[in-house]
């Protein structure tokens, strides 16, 4: 079990009207865990016929995006021509490198009826290797993602590698990234294979080395030590982290880089329009005047 007691981070929840979202990183005193310097809980939110959500296109550079979704769905759209619905249990692993566009939204279809939407959204920093690496997207359908089993326990492995298994998203840096549901009773083992671990607590009654877990909070561990995971009631939980990033990483925005000066640029580039557009919006989101 663990010896070092953990960092706990409480939800800063913001109200978007329709829904609300609870973002946990980036936290302090730790903005990171591995390479996670941003994790939103996005949800649930009950849509009626005709609405959705409608996220005008916006910049990314030297981070990849990766939604997860328990309930729903999104409509992914990019600079680089993608066009990708995302259900649950898929991946859209977007990586932004030297810069890309987005935008996110609900399709007319899914707008026909109602719709409930619940997920994960995140950042994964780059490596310094690869902060202007060209921009890309994958879309992994759940059957393509390694499912790891244990009594009471199912546990999908969005990207990096646990238990043994590596999942094939494309990642630059030592990480894991797991959706966990949990039977009452059931527990799980979370081994120290990675030098940082998040616990976050979508759902449901948990414990961490028997201390309680609150919905909507998070843990962080450093060090080695085994750390026992248990459900009291029927739960879902994230897992997540990696090795240590290579130096401090700046967040203005949507904007993630290693120096001011590539924000700096960023900001420049998408004030100007010179970003690569999304083909078929004529919307966008204007940079923020702060």
């Amino acid at each position: 079990m663990s010896a070092t007691a953990p960092l706990l981070f409480k939800p800063h929840t913001k109200d978007l009207g329709d829904f609300a979202v609870r973002r946990l990183l980036p936290a302090f005193p730790a903005k990171m865990i591995g390479p996670f310097i941003f994790f939103d809980h996005m949800g649930p939110a009950d849509f009626p016929p005709g609405r959705g959500i409608d996220v005008r296109p916006h910049p990314h550079i030297g981070l990849a995006t990766v939604t997860y979704l328990f309930e729903g769905r999104i409509l992914h759209r990019d600079s680089l021509g993608s066009v990708q619905s995302i259900a649950p249990g898929d991946v859209n692993w977007m990586t932004a490198g030297a810069g890309i566009v987005h935008s996110e939204r609900s399709s007319p279809e899914d707008r026909k009826a109602p719709q409930r939407l619940h997920g994960i959204q995140a950042w994964i920093a780059l490596p310094r290797a690869h902060e202007t690496t060209a921009p890309s997207f994958v879309h992994l359908p759940k059957e393509a993602l390694p499912l790891i089993q244990r009594p009471g326990v199912a546990m999908r492995l969005i990207a990096g590698t646990a238990y043994g298994q590596r999942a094939p998203t494309p990642t630059y840096s030592e990480m894991f990234y797991l959706a966990v549901e949990l039977e009452a009773g059931a527990s799980i083992d979370l081994p120290g294979e990675h030098a940082q671990r998040g616990i976050y607590a979508v759902e449901g009654d948990i414990s961490i080395d028997g201390e309680p877990l609150a919905p909507f909070h998070m843990a962080m561990f450093a060090g080695t030590d085994t750390i026992q995971i248990r459900a009291a009631s029927a739960s879902r939980v994230m897992l997540l982290g990696g090795a240590p990033m290579d130096g401090e990483r700046l967040i203005w925005w949507n904007l993630v880089a290693s120096s001011q000066d590539m924000i700096d640029a960023a900001k420049q580039r998408w004030r100007e329009q010179r970003f690569p557009p999304v083909p078929d919006e004529t919307e966008f989101i204007p940079l923020p005047d702060h």
